[in-house]
């Protein structure tokens, strides 16, 4: 197939307008998304992210955005700088991932897509965060805008921009700083019931998991070497647009029932992730596996995640990686 050299020279043009972008925000973005400093902050050097267990000067405000996860529209771009990654069955039977960023706000984030209703549960652990998304169905929509969450919907919000480099629907971006300047009042990150620590004992040693969806496959290997698990998505290797494999020191496998939304796309009732309840779940770190039981009482709470004596399920500190696969009583 011919491709005509003008688009070629257009699409390196924009590419690199993109990473001319990134660049120049970095030093703003850093700035952007933090509390002011409480006393007891200032005084204190035990301050860690309730999301990755990390060292944290304070706490920052949560953004949230729904991500896609097709071929079409990989690599992500910044994703690495999340400290939580979801990832979420869509219609299709394909994946979605919703990543929380707090401890570190890139400049540029995407490829942004649109939200479903298992978001709606999802978010409200997170208190009032600041959630970026392309669209949702008609119907849904004005319930996803009025959810408990700063709105910074692209049809209605500044701070997205489309890229020449990739094909619609694929190629819409956001600046994080212009989307924190109408977030002002998102919640700071808060305790959604992860623990970290050093490992417990037990476990079984494991170098690679394996997760499925009906037509999205996801492999974490362990890497001694980097001390975490790098992802491969549908068979392959995953990158971040900004250099570098994506992967995390932890990773959960949470088994849920996936069940039907009520709001149908394209006439079909698409995937629902019940993240309300309880059941089984996969912990790896360490180049261990561990099963353990996860629970989330109600929409306003986080998630606690326990081992079979009782005790809470230490994570690795750094950024972790969430799996909603499918679980008993799974309908869709």
């Amino acid at each position: 197939m011919q491709v005509n050299r003008r688009a070629l020279l257009a699409g390196a043009a924009s590419a690199a307008s993109l990473a001319v972008l990134i660049g120049g925000l970095v030093t703003l973005a850093n700035c952007q998304g933090q509390a002011p400093r409480s006393p007891a902050a200032s005084h204190s050097t035990r301050l860690t992210s309730p999301f990755t267990g990390e060292p944290v000067p304070f706490l920052r405000r949560e953004l949230i955005f729904k991500i896609d996860n097709v071929p079409q529209a990989r690599p992500p771009t910044a994703l690495k700088h999340a400290d939580i990654v979801y990832l979420l069955p869509v219609d299709g039977d394909l994946s979605r991932i919703f990543a929380v960023f707090s401890s570190h706000i890139p400049p540029v984030v995407g490829p942004v897509r649109s939200a479903r209703q298992e978001d709606i549960e999802l978010l409200r652990q997170f208190g009032t965060p600041a959630f970026a998304f392309s669209g949702a169905q008609p119907a849904l929509l004005p319930v996803v805008e009025h959810a408990r969450i700063v709105n910074l919907y692209a049809g209605t919000h500044a701070g997205y921009f489309r890229s020449a480099s990739r094909i619609a629907p694929y190629n819409l971006f956001a600046s994080t700083r212009r989307l924190l300047a109408q977030a002002p009042h998102a919640s700071l990150a808060r305790d959604i019931g992860f623990r970290f620590g050093p490992a417990p004992p037990g476990g079984k040693q494991t170098t690679s998991y394996r997760v499925s969806f009906p037509a999205a496959s996801f492999r974490f290997n362990w890497s001694a070497a980097e001390h975490r698990w790098l992802v491969w998505m549908d068979g392959t290797r995953s990158y971040d647009a900004t250099g570098g494999r994506l992967g995390g020191p932890t990773v959960v496998i949470q088994y849920v029932r996936v069940t039907g939304s009520v709001f149908r796309e394209r006439g079909v009732k698409p995937p629902y992730a019940n993240t309300v309840g309880s059941g089984s779940a996969v912990v790896l770190r360490d180049g261990r596996a561990y099963r353990v039981h996860w629970s989330r009482r109600f929409r306003g709470s986080g998630t606690s995640f326990t081992l079979p004596d009782g005790q809470r399920m230490p994570f690795a500190r750094g950024q972790v990686w969430v799996v909603f696969a499918y679980g008993p009583g799974s309908t869709a």
